[in-house]
């Protein structure tokens, strides 16, 4: 009899004293499993899922239901690579000259609201100015602004007129020469004291540029631009600081010492060929492929004046290169995590990269899977990128079947964040 009032006590005690949300799909892809799951209820409780239940459970008095059986339910979508604070393309290369850090942090907040809407709840940020980005997560996580959750690298890491330098381009006078503080390092010394200093600032994570780039003002896109010992160091000071590494990186000989330093994700990763496959499964290093970027430059160099007569050539040669490496990293088992450069082109339009990556032959599935679960754990953060009992409550909701049509995740009809739906279609 004790033990009968014992466990009276306890239901009182744990069960919900307010209303749940029920939302009934007819067709769920959670992130993790190899096939679909038909007609579910996922309850959400606050801004976390409790349950997933096979059928429709029933609402109670104060329960809320979200109807969904006519859709397919997926959790948020996760882009690893993302410049919020960025416009790119014509006039952009004037920022440094007309834009102020307060003009960068409000391009990045309205940028930060149209990706959510996107159905992007997390994005890794891989670069920025005046660590805007900083600000913009925290106001984001306090719920002062909308928009997705934000990992953020901050400045990203350069060596003197490498790609992520932040003078490249400037006249002489205007040149200087920055140091470990602006992101731009030239030893194993200026490192750590670079790595250190995102730290200081608040970074999530460290991004580095192994390699030339398609859109700063330098000749070459592809040249290894960090020695051995420098990336080793840029790792070695990461990791005392529980820091990730993401390597933008176009050429063989950048990627290959990169993914040697141990570093987490490639970037890009343009020029890479079977024996730097083979590396990354070895090392366990996941590669961000960002096809939309590069089809968007190759696109844009066609167009007069749109790019600089020193970027054209990068774009126009790099962009559509990018596509079928991704095909022949795929096709030998290569860890894909979803990321697409936006800000290169326009913010909201992240999920076109669903259809590139299907288009170079990638699985429908494994492609979601790759902007969820995978992505997830790629970040380190296993709160999100799938629907079961202990992550956040995010969703992206539409109406058909993306494994039919990849092309309905361009729009969609639902979207939740932590509980609280952002687009309701």
């Amino acid at each position: 009899m004790k033990s009968f009032c014992l466990s009276v006590v306890l239901l009182a005690i744990c069960a919900p004293t307010h209303g749940q949300t029920l939302i009934h799909a007819g067709r769920l892809i959670d992130g993790l499993d190899d096939r679909p799951r038909e007609a579910v209820t996922v309850v959400v409780d606050g801004e976390r899922v409790v349950a997933v239940e096979s059928g429709y459970r029933q609402p109670g008095t104060d329960d809320e239901v979200i109807d969904w059986r006519d859709g397919t339910l997926m959790p948020g979508f996760i882009d690893m690579h993302t410049h919020l604070s960025s416009k790119g393309g014509k006039g952009a290369y004037m920022d440094p000259f007309t834009q102020n850090p307060a003009d960068l942090a409000l391009r990045a907040a309205a940028n930060a609201n149209i990706t959510l809407k996107a159905g992007f709840t997390t994005v890794r940020d891989l670069g920025d100015r005046d660590n805007v980005t900083v600000s913009l997560r925290n106001a984001i996580n306090a719920g002062l602004l909308p928009g997705p959750r934000i990992y953020t690298a901050s400045k990203t890491l350069a060596t003197t007129g490498g790609h992520a330098d932040p003078t490249n381009g400037h006249k002489h006078d205007l040149m200087g020469d920055p140091g470990p503080a602006q992101g731009v390092i030239n030893s194993p010394e200026d490192a750590y004291k670079a790595v250190r200093q995102r730290y200081k600032e608040g970074a999530d994570l460290i991004k580095l540029t192994a390699t030339g780039g398609v859109l700063s003002v330098a000749k070459s896109g592809e040249n290894p631009q960090f020695t051995q010992d420098e990336l080793q160091a840029v790792v070695r000071a990461a990791n005392d600081y529980g820091f990730k590494v993401a390597v933008h990186a176009h050429g063989k000989e950048g990627i290959r010492r990169a993914i040697e330093a141990g570093v987490t994700t490639i970037e890009h990763g343009t020029y890479m060929d079977k024996s730097l496959f083979g590396l990354m499964k070895k090392k366990g290093v996941a590669l961000v492929p960002t096809l939309s970027a590069g089809e968007y430059v190759a696109k844009q160099a066609k167009v007069d004046g749109f790019y600089p007569d020193i970027v054209r050539p990068k774009a126009e040669k790099i962009g559509p290169q990018i596509k079928q490496t991704f095909a022949d990293a795929y096709k030998a088992g290569v860890l894909i995590a979803f990321g697409t450069d936006a800000g290169v082109f326009p913010h909201g339009e992240n999920a076109g990269e669903f259809v590139l990556m299907t288009q170079a032959g990638m699985d429908e599935l494994d492609a979601i899977k790759s902007a969820t679960s995978v992505a997830a754990r790629v970040l380190g953060d296993e709160s999100v990128g799938a629907v079961e009992a202990g992550r956040y409550a995010d969703f992206v909701g539409v109406k058909g079947n993306p494994l039919e049509d990849i092309s309905l995740l361009l729009s969609p009809a639902w979207v939740m964040k932590s509980g609280e739906t952002v687009v309701q279609n």
